[in-house]
């Protein structure tokens, strides 16, 4: 389900204890070191209390719970992945694969919420419709309980939570700004393989778009500590995905019909699963044609693009903040 939005670019309020130094990219050196070690730790355990708000959010509406708790888990891999070069290996994999199977627990629940809406949106016959309310039929006799999906949610946010902690214990005590730059340059290299691989490969495809949604959260965290240059590239990249979207929700639907398939009419059953081919196709193409020039570049070139970004935003922004609190001080002329 596509979003679209334009982040705002002010620094954030100062974190909680871990955060002592203050916001990244305040006052100059502020984007390196400890400052910026405890920043990524702040943005980690941030991710995991959205997680844990989501989970507590399931009696008002399971759907939207699992939308949000997916969502913080994708921001907070997008955290590990921007200090993974700091990372031994093996606490980097831990992490990494204890937030893949809290998202992955909740995968169906999210299918059950994603399908009937894209499906109300298509375009099809009395018969592909008869075959899509049965699918949907089938589906809803599969859901979960609400209290099952919420011990689903409320075990996978505590989990993210201990990885806070393990994050914390395994990185060093000084971050540096080129390690982040690398945590983005490996993500965006990604979505690039993906994309080369994924004209007709539609695991490759969804592949493209979880790299891209992880680097947009990447992207959205240094521009709201550095400003309107990095910003930019965030809305561009968000952009991209944003347009991949519609193919994967149909790439979801697909193996979501020949789930539920049990006892709809072969006739009808097969003249749905052609129009969603012919439909996936066609949104394929089209998410491969708009998203180029966000893929065009090589991963080394976008690496010092965001480099050259983000020192320039903080150039620029500390030279404001000098100025301004140089006025404070110097005394009105008499």
């Amino acid at each position: 389900m596509a979003s679209s939005h334009t982040i705002e670019r002010t620094h954030p309020a100062p974190q909680t204890e871990h955060d002592k130094l203050g916001p990244l990219g305040t006052q100059g050196g502020a984007l390196a070191g400890d400052a910026l070690r405890a920043a990524m730790i702040a943005e980690f355990l941030a991710a995991a209390e959205a997680a844990r708000d989501a989970a507590a959010s399931v009696d008002a509406g399971a759907a939207t719970a699992v939308h949000e708790y997916r969502k913080a888990l994708r921001r907070a891999r997008a955290v590990l992945t921007l200090v993974a070069d700091a990372l031994p290996k093996s606490e980097r994999r831990a992490v990494k694969r204890s937030l893949q199977e809290a998202r992955r627990a909740v995968s169906a629940v999210r299918d059950h919420a994603v399908a009937p809406e894209t499906l109300a949106k298509l375009e099809l016959t009395d018969e592909e419709r008869l075959a899509a309310t049965d699918v949907l039929a089938n589906a809803a006799e599969a859901m979960p309980p609400v209290d099952e999906i919420k011990t689903l949610l409320v075990d996978g946010a505590t989990r993210a939570a201990q990885q806070a902690e393990a994050l914390e214990a395994a990185l060093p005590r000084a971050l540096e700004l080129d390690t982040i730059i690398e945590g983005v340059r490996s993500v965006y290299a990604e979505a690039r393989d993906a994309r080369e691989g994924s004209k007709k490969n539609t695991h490759k495809f969804h592949a493209w778009r979880r790299r891209t949604k992880e680097l947009t959260y990447q992207l959205e965290i240094l521009a709201r500590w550095a400003g309107k240059r990095v910003g930019e590239l965030h809305d561009e990249i968000e952009k991209a995905a944003d347009e991949l979207s519609p193919a994967v929700d149909l790439i979801m639907l697909r193996e979501f019909v020949a789930t539920y398939a049990q006892g709809v009419g072969t006739g009808n059953l097969g003249k749905l699963a052609e129009t969603l081919d012919g439909k996936l196709k066609d949104a394929m193409k089209v998410a491969r044609k708009q998203s180029r020039h966000a893929f065009g570049r090589k991963p080394g070139v976008l690496a010092k693009k965001l480099d050259r970004a983000v020192k320039r935003d903080l150039t620029r922004e500390d030279a404001a903040a000098a100025a301004e609190t140089e006025a404070v001080q110097t005394p009105a002329a008499e």
